[in-house]
């Protein structure tokens, strides 16, 4: 028996490789998001991307020809304070990463410590370090959980691949000898 297809009702669009590629539109994707607003249906757009907030995000597209508004963009950072909000509301975390990670975590009343947290969360950002990751390696050996926006091992740039967070993730995994890191977002 085939069943009817019911109308579609929202719209889901990654947005990295699809309707930008390293700062620029795709091809026909200023089309298709203004079909999208046009249509007057429901859409979201989603990233891996932890560095920014919506808001940043929006306004980067809006730069780029692309008119999407913040309530219309979910990134990996939003996943995951969500996902530990589930978890353990108003807990704690030591975070690498930038202000969309940050941003995220304080909205769902996290605090943000070095002090005994609850969770290291690892997020995108262009500017690891050593000192962090070190910290990070330490607080978990101390009983914190781990988990990571995202698996991706490697980010794209101008000057071609850059390490990411599934990447500095990988080192942390085997520095703790933890067998489980907890992806926020979806892996492949």
């Amino acid at each position: 028996m085939v069943s009817e297809r019911r109308p579609i009702t929202c719209w889901l669009s990654d947005m990295d490789g699809v309707l930008v590629r390293e700062g620029h539109p795709v091809p026909g994707a200023d089309e298709f998001v203004r079909r999208l607003r046009d249509s007057g249906k429901r859409f979201l757009v989603l990233t891996n991307n932890s560095i920014y907030t919506p808001r940043d995000l929006a306004v980067r597209l809006r730069a780029t020809g692309l008119d999407v508004p913040e309530e219309s963009i979910w990134t990996s950072a939003m996943a995951t304070a969500r996902f530990l909000d589930d978890q353990r509301p108003g807990g704690s975390a030591y975070v690498i990463g930038e202000a969309g990670l940050t941003t995220a975590l304080h909205a769902t009343g996290y605090v943000l410590t070095e002090i005994d947290p609850d969770y290291v969360v690892l997020g995108e950002t262009r500017t690891y370090s050593f000192t962090a990751i070190t910290k990070a390696i330490r607080l978990i050996e101390n009983g914190a959980r781990f988990i990571a926006t995202n698996p991706d091992a490697v980010g794209p740039s101008h000057e071609g691949s850059l390490p990411a967070c599934g990447a500095v993730a990988a080192m942390i995994t085997k520095a703790t000898g933890s067998i489980r890191t907890s992806w926020a977002s979806p892996i492949p």
